[in-house]
């Protein structure tokens, strides 16, 4: 492998390989960013094969990337592709594609010293194929924790289906990310607004009280779940949860409004999107500083703007947390970084 800086604009394996993407990570810039997308070829080949291709995800190249680290001051990025994911292929062709993206995430991180981790993308809904690639990813792979759609068809993560996948990460005491996918409830509204305004949000408050209320946060302790844009609509729902679900006709036996406030305190939630005083505000009056992560959701939105955005609301120790030492108490890999 080559040792000169990576200038390319091609997201090609060969081309990345011999480029080499060799600056060392910069001696000021400590931030972690849980919440980067990068666009492996294998699967921007699926996507443009079924027509879900767009834009940013066509012109995603490493060294834009790399100049989006630096512009806010990003130490390191934990990667991993968008959606839909691979839910739109059958178990054969989302297995392949998910293990060649891995493959190449993989490479990209070696590649860049330091600055590039990831999270593995998985063949989910498909549970044996993405047993598989979980194994294959932290075994093999090393990578630093497993990628997630908030929901795959009418599936949320809590889903029974779901729980020998839930159940291998705890045993591995895994970290798990995951990211609003399009809600297969909420097509053809007619609100004239794009899903990714509401939609994205509110899928990720779905996939929580699928979690909690199925009873697999309770079972599975030991995952470290990341939830995208601040844990989307849950602020705002916080009452119903902790309320309104405690009482007939929705109460389910073995739930306490302690039990439920402890599980979703125990969930991590990075700020991407929500580098805002309204949004921190909310999410700080019932989540602790200590659960919330630096997340950009690059190439939506730049780590510029929410390095920017957090220091207008946070200072000292606990914006040094948000932006660090949170991300290393469930990624220790990252400590060097």
């Amino acid at each position: 492998m080559g040792r000169r800086r990576l200038v390319t604009g091609s997201v090609a394996l060969g081309v990345l390989a011999a480029s080499g993407c060799t600056t060392p990570a910069p001696t000021g810039p400590h931030r972690i960013d849980v919440h980067h997308h990068i666009s492996p070829p294998p699967w921007v080949t699926a996507l443009k094969a079924a027509k879900l291709d767009s834009p940013p995800v066509n012109n995603w190249t490493p060294q834009k990337s790399i100049d989006d680290l630096d512009s806010g001051g990003v130490a390191t990025a934990i990667t991993s592709p968008t959606l839909p994911a691979v839910g739109f292929l059958n178990a054969a062709d989302a297995a392949a594609v998910a293990r060649a993206s891995n493959e190449y995430a993989r490479k990209l991180a070696d590649e860049s010293r330091g600055r590039f981790r990831m999270f593995a993308l998985l063949p989910m809904p498909h549970v044996d194929a993405t047993l598989k690639e979980i194994a294959y990813a932290l075994d093999v792979l090393k990578a630093d924790g497993v990628a997630f759609m908030t929901s795959y068809g009418n599936q949320y993560l809590g889903d029974a289906a779901f729980a020998p996948v839930m159940d291998e990460l705890n045993r591995r005491k895994a970290t798990a990310y995951t990211h609003p996918n399009d809600p297969a409830c909420c097509l053809n509204l007619g609100s004239g607004v794009a899903p990714v305004i509401i939609e994205y949000g509110t899928d990720t408050t779905r996939t929580i009280a699928s979690l909690v209320f199925s009873g697999t946060a309770q079972r599975c302790p030991n995952v470290n779940f990341i939830f995208s844009h601040a844990g989307g609509t849950l602020s705002a729902l916080t009452e119903r949860f902790l309320v309104q679900m405690m009482r007939p006709p929705y109460q389910k036996a073995g739930f306490t409004k302690e039990r439920v406030l402890a599980e979703l305190r125990s969930f991590y939630y990075d700020t991407a999107q929500a580098s805002n005083p309204v949004a921190m505000a909310s999410l700080t009056k019932f989540i602790p500083v200590t659960q919330i992560v630096y997340g950009t959701d690059y190439p939506y939105r730049s780590a510029a703007e929410h390095t920017q955005g957090l220091a207008e609301i946070f200072s000292g120790a606990d914006l040094r947390a948000i932006e660090r030492d949170n991300a290393l108490r469930i990624l220790p890999r990252l400590r060097s970084a």
